[in-house]
Parts: structure tokens; sequence; C-alpha cells
């Protein structure tokens, strides 16, 4: 299957969030790694039990799962079937496909489950897509059997944006603000910082969703961060797309600036960039909750 063939959600987890950088892409497995084993710290399976991954992507959590819990049984989930098959293909290669699932569903509609037939959930970075939140956790609260474990990761946006008018990616643009607009307004337009599922909640309504769907047991740990951006470089900044629908730095600024924006945008914001003169601000957000 060549990329252009692949779902935006395929193409972004398997190339464009790391610009296809080989390097950055195992940077940013180091990363997810901990996010992984924190998420499944609240699971305990014993035996054959079944764990039910929503939004599996290209299986960080489910492999994880298949790994820490050595006779459980895992149904991978998501709403791309082209990263069920790439999923597949390394359950077959790592001869853990017998113990394998595989469902085409989404986060706010497992219909195709039936009440009360799974031990425990697991999300990382679902709910940023889902508008339906409330429905979601309805679903998971009802798939799951008495006792059994809700466990998720999500950024939580809405502490970032929208940014200040003169800041880009938390870089000061002050002296390009009007180029620099032009760029966001892009990224404004396929996501409304109010309304986007990305943005348009925080810790609190996760917590209000899990209580509404039924949960009483419940626990959140939220992990904020503010320092200097990570390392990296240019090409790197302007090739990833921060999520699977939008376009990169490089894509945007093809899009709406004319040939001397774009050098003045890169002449003010590539040295900032290259020495790390800005503000990286980060929200997470893991909630944990029983049946």
């Amino acid at each position: 299957m060549t990329q252009s063939a692949q779902d935006m959600w395929s193409q972004w987890l398997l190339n464009r969030r790391f610009g296809g950088d080989r390097q950055r892409m195992q940077e940013m497995l180091d990363c997810l790694y901990p996010i992984r084993d924190k998420i499944l710290s609240r699971v305990q399976l014993a035996g054959s039990e079944r764990l039910l991954d929503v939004g599996c992507g290209d299986g960080l959590i489910a492999f994880g799962a298949l790994g820490k819990f050595p006779a459980c049984r895992v149904i991978f989930s998501d709403i791309s079937d082209d990263l069920l098959q790439h999923a597949e293909r390394l359950a077959q290669e790592m001869n853990v496909h017998d113990r394998c699932r595989f469902v085409h569903a989404s986060a706010d509609d497992l219909s195709r489950f039936e009440e009360g037939s799974i031990d425990a959930v697991t999300t990382r970075s679902v709910l940023i897509y889902v508008s339906a939140k409330q429905r979601a956790f309805a679903e998971f609260y009802r798939v799951l059997k008495p006792k059994g474990v809700l466990s998720i990761f999500e950024p939580i946006n809405r502490f970032a944006y929208p940014e200040p008018p003169q800041r880009f990616a938390g870089y000061d643009v002050t002296p390009i603000v009007e180029i620099a607009n032009k760029v966001k307004a892009v990224y404004e337009s396929l996501q409304p910082p109010d309304t986007d599922p990305m943005t348009d909640f925080d810790e609190r309504d996760l917590i209000a969703c899990a209580e509404k769907a039924g949960f009483t047991q419940i626990g959140l740990e939220l992990q904020i961060e503010i320092k200097p951006p990570e390392s990296a470089s240019w090409e790197a900044f302007i090739r990833i797309a921060g999520n699977p629908k939008i376009p990169t730095l490089e894509e945007a600024m093809q899009q709406v600036l004319a040939p001397g924006e774009m050098e003045a945008f890169i002449h003010h914001v590539r040295p900032l960039v290259e020495s790390r003169q800005g503000q990286h601000r980060s929200a997470v957000a893991y909630v944990w909750a029983a049946k």
C-alpha cells in the first residue's frame, strides 16, 4: 500500500507526525513509551481477560498490553482500516495474532461490542478527535464489565490555545505579526479553537463526562509544562504536521504567503526555532475510572 493510497490517519501516524524523519520517529516513540506504561499501570488483567484499545492507531497501547499481560486478549479498534491492517501485519510478525481481534469502530459508537463484555478500555489521544465526548464515555461504560477499568490519556490543548496575537507556535513574531496571522488563519479555519474537538474541553470536562456516564470511582492526574521548545531542526519544524487534519507549516506557508512574505517569515522565525528562543506550553491528563 503506497502512502498516497493511505487515509489521513495512517499517513499522519506513520509519516507526517515526524516529517518522514526516521530518527525523529524513534525519538517520538521514546517519549510515548512512558505514556503507554502509565496508561497500562491502571489496568490489571489475569488469564484471558479482554482489553479494548479504542483508537488503537499503530498499536502502541495494544501491543504494550499484549506484552505486559501474557495471557490477555486485545481488541484493536479504530476508524482507519489502513491502521488496522498495519497493526494486524505487526501482530502476525510478532506471533501474537491469535490473541488479537481487529475491529472498525469509533469511540462514540462501540455497538459492535456487547454490553458488559470488556474487562478494560484504554485510549490515548483519541477524544481530541471526538465531538460527542459524552457519548464516548457512555459507550466505554456500557461495554465494560462490573468492576471493569477505563484508563485514558488526553492532551488538554485548551491550556495553550489560542495563543496571544504576537506569538506563533510559542515564538514571538511581533515584527511580522501580520504575516504570521495569515498562517495562523489557515489552522484556525480548519480547527477553530472554541469549537473544534481538539480544544473544546479540559480535564474538568473529562471528569464530568466520566461521572455522568456512571463511573463512581474516578481519578485524575494533570501534568503541566512550560519550558523552552525541544531542540529541532528547521526542516523538522516546517515538515511535521501537528495532527492528521492540518497541513505542515511548509504547506500552510505555500498556501497563503507570497514569496516575499515567506522569505520574511522564515528570516524571522528560523533563528528563533534553531536557538530555542520560544516557549512550549503543554498540559496532559490521565483519567482512570472503575465501573
